[in-house]
């Protein structure tokens, strides 16, 4: 998962793009981006592993002048944390275009030999977005001896669609012409925009989530349509045009249980609306199956699961207490690179407050079990806190399937649901008792806050990948990347075979 920022402005955009950034850090810790264009048609870029604070000084900003800009931070699925792998990308023909995605191509070994092949273009990283860059650069070329009209590029992005697999929100600049965005026929990944006025004129932006867009004091204006394009002139000039063949609503609800920010509004659906409607399901479904168990206290896991738990505790008629004490400058636990730095950090990040567990039945609520590493440690942690037994409640159902749309849900040997009923993963990270939102219950609490969208991508949850071309060969491959052993013996894939879909998306 990554967060991607694209503007055109009327005055300098690098604090901007930054700031945008820095809100969509929890979507990508890794490394982070940035490429403007300056008055001269000269791209200026600087990107490197690390936080935003961290990656971009005050010699960095200052040379990072222009109107216009992208940017990006970025989360490897698996695969290559190398800092050749941070985007955004550039390729200088045609016309010169910088390029960042949010995404995973499920077909990329199959471009990457097309655009080999027909097109003479060589991949040189790990990363799928790379090959993006290049399809987007080849589709242009074929129109090079043309006016390159927004025309012209909606058409690049319709070939486009027809030939990409899988989940990607793209934004790109192309150099002497302007911005492009695009998201993938299904909607998988979000993408927003929004606009401002200046007595300049007016500025537009795009981004993974409206937060980047209050951040900056952008009106949004709407979410970008499965398979839509966006394409704004350097003079600022806005066009839009539907340019996949069956385009089809069905988000990734993951978003919403987990990766977004609750402030952020995504598809029509307030990230912090669906949680309080995720919390009141569950409340429901604890209320009906464990009417004998004795509960004296709801606690969450912080941060994401706090507005769910406070649902459930008002649902169930009983104290909501903040039990954890989160230090805010460990990053987040599931998108650490490593299960050995996952267990050291949880201790870390979390410290009890014995006086909310001493003596108390605790049940402790969390957005989601994955590998069951951290559920486990922080169950240990509330009883040696003094609690008499502990629960566990999820708000997502179990994963039992890895996800292949730009999410690092490792090998499914690796989570801790595949192929385990409730009792047994109850067992394994040392529960009292376990409860899971059912998926018919997660999609109707997201669901409801948008009643058009008919359809959400829960591929991790049921097996049912919406792209319809993944296969158990295709998961059996990827198995052997993702998995934590894999990704410590070989850090930085070479980029041949399957390992093109570790992309850091």
């Amino acid at each position: 998962m990554c967060g991607i920022v694209g503007i055109v402005g009327k005055s300098p955009v690098n604090q901007a793009l930054y700031d945008g950034l820095t809100v969509l850090q929890h979507r990508g810790q890794d490394a982070a981006g940035i490429v403007t264009i300056d008055q001269t048609n000269t791209l200026k870029l600087r990107k490197a592993n690390g936080l935003v604070k961290d990656v971009f000084h005050t010699r960095h900003m200052k040379r990072l002048q222009g109107n216009v800009g992208i940017g990006h931070v970025r989360y490897p699925t698996a695969g290559s944390s190398s800092s050749s792998e941070a985007q955004p990308f550039y390729s200088n023909s045609p016309y010169g275009i910088t390029l960042a995605h949010n995404g995973n191509l499920t077909n990329a070994v199959e471009l990457k030999r097309q655009l080999f092949e027909t097109a003479r273009r060589h991949v040189n990283t790990t990363s799928d977005s790379e090959i993006l860059l290049n399809i987007l650069a080849h589709e242009l070329t074929l129109k090079s001896d043309e006016v390159l009209s927004p025309e012209t590029i909606f058409e690049a992005v319709t070939r486009m669609h027809r030939k990409l697999k899988g989940a990607y929100a793209v934004v790109s600049v192309i150099m002497s012409h302007g911005m492009l965005a695009f998201r993938d026929p299904n909607g998988i990944r979000p993408l927003v925009f929004g606009k401002r006025e200046t007595s300049s004129g007016i500025e537009y932006m795009v981004a993974s989530e409206s937060v980047a867009l209050d951040a900056n004091d952008f009106e949004f204006v709407r979410d970008v349509a499965p398979g839509e394009a966006i394409y704004v002139t350097l003079d600022g000039q806005l066009h839009t045009k539907q340019c996949a063949d069956h385009p089809a609503y069905s988000p990734c609800i993951f978003e919403y249980v987990y990766f977004a920010r609750p402030d952020s509004t995504i598809d029509k659906i307030s990230v912090y609306g669906s949680r309080v409607k995720m919390g009141e399901k569950l409340g429901e479904k604890v209320s009906k199956e464990w009417s004998n168990v004795d509960i004296d206290v709801v606690i969450p896991i912080p941060e994401t699961s706090c507005d769910i738990a406070l649902q459930i505790a008002q649902t169930l008629d009983l104290p909501y207490r903040q039990g954890f004490v989160k230090n805010r400058y460990i990053g987040r636990t599931f998108i650490m690179p490593g299960q050995t730095e996952r267990k050291k950090s949880v201790r870390r990040k979390l410290n009890a407050i014995s006086a909310e567990f001493k003596g108390k039945n605790v049940l402790l609520v969390d957005d989601s079990i994955v590998r069951g590493t951290t559920s486990g440690q922080i169950i240990e942690m509330a009883r040696e806190a003094g609690a008499k037994k502990v629960y566990f409640a999820s708000a997502a159902p179990e994963i039992r399937f890895p996800n292949v749309y730009g999410i690092d849900m490792p090998s499914a040997n690796e989570l801790i649901a595949h192929g385990r009923d409730v009792e047994a993963i109850s067992d394994l990270i040392g529960a009292d008792g376990l409860i899971f939102q059912s998926i018919e219950d997660l999609v109707a609490a997201v669901g409801e806050c948008n009643p058009e969208i008919k359809r959400f991508e829960t591929s991790v949850f049921n097996g049912n990948y919406i792209t319809n071309d993944i296969d158990q060969a295709y998961l059996n491959q990827l198995d052997a990347i993702r998995n934590d052993a894999a990704k410590h013996a070989n850090p930085q894939p070479m980029a041949n075979g399957l390992e093109l879909h570790n992309d850091e998306n």
